[in-house]
This record gives C-alpha cells, sequence and structure tokens, in this order.
C-alpha cells in the first residue's frame, strides 16, 4: 500500500492549446514508498542501510556516546565519531560492535533502533520492516541470537542474515549460483572474512578477527615505542589512510602527527614517512594472507582452477591499502583486483538479494 497526494490543485492552469497539451502529460502524483524492506550492514567502523529501489539512504559510524551516569544516549554516528578521545568524565564514546559481532547489546540496540528510525520516519506509513543483516561467516550461535535480539527490539518485523563474504560476492557481481568457483576477501573493521563460492554456498573460509581496527592499534603502538607520542585511534586512523601501505611506495611519503609526548607529558609534533607505517600494520596485514593461504589449501582443486582463472576480489575498507593486491599476487601468484567501491560492496550485494529473492533467496538464513 503506498501513500499519494494529488498536487495538481496546486500547479497553475497553462492557458492555451500548448497550455493544455502540457496540463495532460503533467504527472498526476507524486509517491512516497515506505521502507519495508531494508538491508543492514552492521559493521564494526560503518553502519550502511540500503532501501530496496532507493539504495545506500544512510552510512553512519557505528558509534554511540553514552551518559555514564544515567546510560542515555548523548549522540549516535558522526556526532558520537566526533567525540572520540575528546569527551569530558562522565560522558563515554562507545563503539558497540567488536570485531564484527555485537560487544555491548543494549546500545548496539538503541543505535540500530536509531539508525532504523531515520530511514523508516522518511516515509508516511509507518511500516515494520522486513530486514536482512550482514553477518560475519564464523559467527557464533551466541553472536548470532544477539543479533536478532537487538534487531527484534529495534523494531524489525522479518530478519534474515547473509554472511558478509557472500553478500560481497553478490554485490561485485560474481556467479556465486553457478558452480565457477569464486573468491572472495571482505576486509572490514574488525574482520577479515576469505571465501570460496560455488552453488551460493561457501565452499571453505577462513574468518579472522583482523581488520582495520588491528592496524589502527598498531600504528597507535608504533607511535609510542618509536618516538614515545602517545596519539587516539582517530588520528592513527588518519595516518593508515595518509600512509599506510602494503608494498614500498615511490617515492615514499611524508606527514606531521601531533600528540601528547609521553616523556614531557607535553604536545609534540613528529615527522614520520610511510615506510615507519608499513613496517608497523606488516603483522596484521601478514595474518590476512596467512588466511588466503588457509582458505586456498581448503579449496577443490576443481574450484581451485577456476580462481586461477577468474582470481580473487578484494571488498572492504581494508581493500583500501595502497599496494595489498600487489602483495596478495606476490605472495599467491593469482590475479587479484580490487572492487570500484570497496566500502558498500556488502550492502550492494544484499540489495541485490532483495531485488531478486528467486535468484538470490537461498543464501539467507533465519
Amino acid at each position: 500500500m503506498t501513500a499519494t497526494v494529488d498536487l495538481i490543485s496546486a500547479a497553475p492552469e497553462p492557458i492555451g492549446q500548448d497550455g493544455a497539451e502540457r496540463r495532460r502529460q503533467l504527472p498526476r502524483r507524486r509517491t512516497w514508498r515506505p521502507a519495508s524492506e531494508l538491508a543492514v550492514d552492521l559493521g564494526t567502523a560503518n553502519t550502511l542501510v540500503l532501501v530496496k529501489g532507493e539504495g545506500v539512504v544512510l552510512n553512519e559510524p557505528s558509534v554511540a556516546a553514552v551518559d555514564a551516569a544515567t546510560g542515555n544516549i548523548m549522540g549516535i554516528g558522526l556526532e558520537a565519531k566526533r567525540m572520540l578521545g575528546r569527551t569530558p568524565d562522565g560522558i563515554l564514546a562507545v563503539r558497540p560492535m567488536k570485531d564484527g559481532v555485537i560487544a555491548n547489546f543494549d546500545v548496539a540496540e538503541k543505535m540500530l533502533r536509531h539508525f532504523l528510525r531515520l530511514v523508516i520516519d522518511r516515509s508516511i506509513l509507518k511500516v515494520k520492516p522486513s530486514v536482512i543483516v550482514c553477518v560475519p561467516s564464523g559467527i557464533t550461535e551466541v553472536e548470532r541470537r544477539a543479533v536478532r535480539d537487538s534487531a527484534r527490539s529495534a523494531g524489525v518485523k522479518r530478519l534474515t542474515m547473509v554472511a558478509e563474504p557472500m553478500a560481497a560476492a553478490i554485490g561485485v557481481g560474481l556467479p556465486v549460483e553457478t558452480p565457477v568457483g569464486s573468491m572472495v576477501i571482505d576486509i572490514g573493521g574488525g574482520t577479515t572474512n576469505v571465501a570460496v563460492i560455488a552453488l551460493s554456498g561457501i565452499v571453505c573460509d577462513a574468518s579472522i578477527r583482523t581488520g582495520g581496527d588491528e592496524l589502527d592499534q598498531a600504528i597507535v603502538q608504533y607511535m609510542r615505542k618509536t618516538y614515545s607520542l602517545l596519539i587516539g585511534e582517530p588520528t592513527a586512523e588518519r595516518i593508515k589512510i595518509r600512509l599506510g601501505s602494503a608494498v614500498p611506495l615511490v617515492p615514499e611519503e611524508e606527514l606531521d602527527v601531533k600528540g601528547r609526548d609521553l616523556v614531557s607529558g607535553l604536545p609534540k609534533i613528529v615527522r614520520i614517512d610511510s615506510s615507519g607505517v608499513r613496517d608497523a600494520i606488516q603483522e596484521p596485514i601478514s595474518r590476512i594472507v596467512n588466511a588466503v593461504r588457509r582458505a586456498l589449501e581448503m579449496t577443490p582443486p576443481e574450484l581451485a582452477s577456476d580462481i586461477l582463472e577468474f582470481g580473487i576480489v578484494l571488498t572492504g575498507g581494508g581493500a583500501l591499502i595502497r599496494g595489498l593486491d600487489q602483495l596478495l599476487i606476490d605472495e599467491t601468484g593469482l590475479p587479484v583486483r580490487v572492487d570500484e567501491d570497496p566500502l558498500t560492496s556488502v550492502v550492494r550485494g544484499t540489495g541485490r538479494i532483495l531485488d531478486d529473492y528467486g535468484r538470490y533467496g537461498n543464501v539467507l538464513t533465519t
């Protein structure tokens, strides 16, 4: 059911024969469609919501600011992310998602309810939506139950789930429903999911709790040990984006970093280069490469031949680390490409499932 409003009465009366012709060509009404079918990528770093037929309508950081005394939410999303490392006593900036799953149930429920309300309230008719939520492939039953309970408390009518690497593969256009083997690596904020997919199922996978957050923490420790400089996670994330790389850069780049000197306790500026940052993130990058190796070792030979021919697709925010595709090419000898928009590949794939249940419906779980 759709709500309609007639706009003809508000339009000026056309004059003459040409005006009458234009009058017949005017749209008779404008239609608002209730947001009744949604796809949610509830990620460690960002939450994306897609409405069927409209595309991605919300992309916000998965952060909430909480009053420590009352438990009230002071801010959610980008507003709360700006508070990270800057909050006074009594206000906590909380990231309720850790390693791709819910770590703080109460805050996650309120955050999800807030995001869904922003989307649903755009329509005139308030309806309880049917939602597909993306979850890591290695999620446990307890973690799955936490996602389900949070969604139901937020007002979801019907909830189904899809594994993130499966949604990412659909989002980048891989033929997941065919017998041809496809391999996708989804590097998120908290997890890295490596999966070989064929016949609408995950044949073998390797899911590790290593992602963008691990890279940030490695940079924080590097700045502490090398320069005796204390920096926060937002600064570490900026360093990762500006200087992070998996292979040597030509030329190497430099950046001024502000923080607090651990010796004097005073604010300080140091200049760092991309080679030092690359050494700092080498360990978590190596864990990702080893996960890819493990998945390839478990792959049946027929599917391995398909991967040799069609290659590997990199998705997720971690895919934007410069040179990561080249490093994987050097380590595996397989062709590797990065999706054009890796940050939204998971939620785009879930949107394709919404558009074509007949083709992709069997990849969902309840």
